[in-house]
Order: C-alpha cells, then sequence, then structure tokens
C-alpha cells in the first residue's frame, strides 16, 4: 500500500483535474447553446434550399444545362474533412478519420483521393499522404457565411475546371448533446431528385420557375451550395461542442469517482497507521511495568 503522502499527492492531482474538466464542461455547455440555436434556425431555410435545387437540377439533367451538374467518370476526387481544431472531445475526430478512410477504401477506390481540410486535426490526419489540396483551419476563429462562401467558390471553380470529377463533404452531423451523426454528402455534381422509372417521388413538389432557368441556375446553385458547406460547417460546430462537453462530464464523474476511491484509501490507510502507533505504545509501557 503506498504511503499517506503519495495518496494525499494523487488525491490533490485528480482534484485539480476534475476541476479542470469541470470547468472545460461548462465552457463546452455555454458555447453550445449559442451553436445548437444557430444550425437549428437555419436548418429549414437550408432543407428547402435543398429541395429547390434537387428538382431544378432534375429538370436541367435533360438539357444537360448546369456546369456542376456534369456526371464524370471519378479519376480524381477531392474529400473536404471538417473536424476540430483541438481535441478532448471523445470520439468527434476519430469518427471522421475513420470515414475518410472509409471513403479512400470503398466508395473512392480507384481514384486519386486529394483532401481539403478544415481544422487541425483532420489536416494532421492529411497531410500524411501529401495529398492535402488546401487548409482552412482559421476558419473556426470566426466563423461567417462569407468566409465559407469563399471556400465554396474555390471547391466550385475546382470542379468547373475539371482538376476533379467529385467532391466530397464529410462532418459530424448535430443531433443533440450526446449524439452526433457521421454525414458524408457528395457536393459536386449535383445529384438530380431521385425518381422510380415513369413515377414521380410522393414529396416532389412542382414548381413554376420565374425569371428564366438561366438566370435560376446562375443565382440559386451556388448559393445553395455555399449553403450546404456553411450548414456542414455550423453542424460541426454545434457537434464538436457537444461531443466536448459530453467528455468533460464523463470525466468530471470519473475523477470524482477516483478521487472518492481515494480518499477511502487514505482514511484507510491513517487508521492502520494509528492503530499501529497505539499497539506500540501499549507494547512499551507493558515492556516498562514488566
Amino acid at each position: 500500500m503506498a504511503n499517506l503522502k503519495e495518496i494525499r499527492n494523487r488525491i490533490t492531482s485528480v482534484s485539480s483535474t476534475m476541476q479542470i474538466t469541470s470547468a472545460m464542461k461548462m465552457v463546452s455547455a455555454a458555447k453550445l447553446k449559442k451553436a445548437q440555436d444557430a444550425i437549428t434556425a437555419m436548418r429549414p431555410y437550408s432543407d428547402k434550399l435543398t429541395e429547390l435545387l434537387q428538382t431544378l437540377s432534375a429538370s436541367m439533367a435533360e438539357d444537360a444545362t448546369s456546369k456542376y451538374a456534369e456526371q464524370r467518370e471519378v479519376e480524381r476526387a477531392l474529400v473536404v474533412a471538417i473536424t476540430s481544431n483541438r481535441g478532448l472531445a471523445g470520439a468527434f475526430n476519430s469518427n471522421i478519420i475513420k470515414e475518410l478512410i472509409r471513403l479512400n477504401q470503398e466508395d473512392l477506390k480507384g481514384a486519386a483521393v486529394s483532401y481539403m481540410t478544415i481544422g487541425k486535426k483532420g489536416n494532421d490526419f492529411a497531410k500524411k499522404s501529401d495529398n492535402v489540396k488546401a487548409n482552412h483551419s482559421d476558419l473556426f476563429d470566426d466563423i461567417s457565411f462569407e468566409k465559407v462562401s469563399v471556400i465554396a467558390e474555390e471547391l466550385m471553380a475546382l470542379f468547373v475546371a475539371g482538376e476533379f470529377d467529385k467532391i466530397v463533404i464529410v462532418y459530424n452531423s448535430f443531433k443533440n448533446a450526446a449524439t452526433q451523426q457521421v454525414m458524408s454528402e457528395e457536393f459536386l455534381p449535383l445529384k438530380p431528385l431521385a425518381q422510380l422509372e415513369g413515377e414521380a417521388p410522393a414529396n416532389a413538389t412542382e414548381y413554376i420557375y420565374e425569371p428564366s432557368k438561366e438566370e435560376i441556375i446562375a443565382e440559386l446553385i451556388p448559393k445553395s451550395l455555399k449553403m450546404q458547406l456553411y450548414k456542414g460547417v455550423r453542424d460541426s460546430w454545434a457537434s464538436e461542442h457537444g461531443a466536448r462537453m459530453t467528455a468533460m462530464h464523463k470525466a468530471t464523474d470519473n475523477a470524482t469517482e477516483l478521487r472518492d476511491q481515494l480518499k477511502l484509501t487514505y482514511n484507510k490507510a491513517r487508521q492502520a497507521s494509528i492503530t499501529n502507533e497505539i499497539l506500540e505504545i501499549v507494547g512499551g509501557a507493558e515492556a516498562l511495568n514488566n
């Protein structure tokens, strides 16, 4: 059994760790509320815009008028990995890395895969392959639609120029503070609305487009693509704080349990030490009497 001083030092160390994890949990909880409100308010608009885009792209497929809907054989693919700049968030970043490995080995097998990273953790993984097209980890210092739009325009330009045949976004979708779902969305080319042969889907909506289709293509599609990427970044931002808050909550509970166990061990050791001292005093007194 460790001596009393060692146990006391461990109790102090665990208590300090518990204070740190508890503080990090409260900070993430405060940031999560703001991030959750932002993504919750944005989703209805983003979903409706995506629905409009899919319906429009279905009608464009026949005319082949959109440079963003061009289907090509996938020889070169670009994966946009959205992770975090910091750790201590449980499996938040490792789940993204696992999905990147799966894409490379399954969905994009046979293609030359490059990476564009948003977040230092994803960049640390991607740079091992020497195929990092760009790194935008500074985006999380101040997230804004304008900054995300610049990245989206860069992606659109790469696809239109033919540098990549397919662009995929990988991020964590926010469900609640304890649950994040890894999403792998095809950014480009645009996918037309899925239809059965000779039958329109039940949730399809007929739209009358005003002004002309060409003007809508020029305005709606780039805006929708920017919004899709912005939603992915916002989703990842909220998911990161949710994952970190949950991880720090569990770490605090574990530290509390360990501290209580150490205190129990310390008390037992102290009581054993006192008992031994009493026995020594009694034994010495009896020796003097004899």
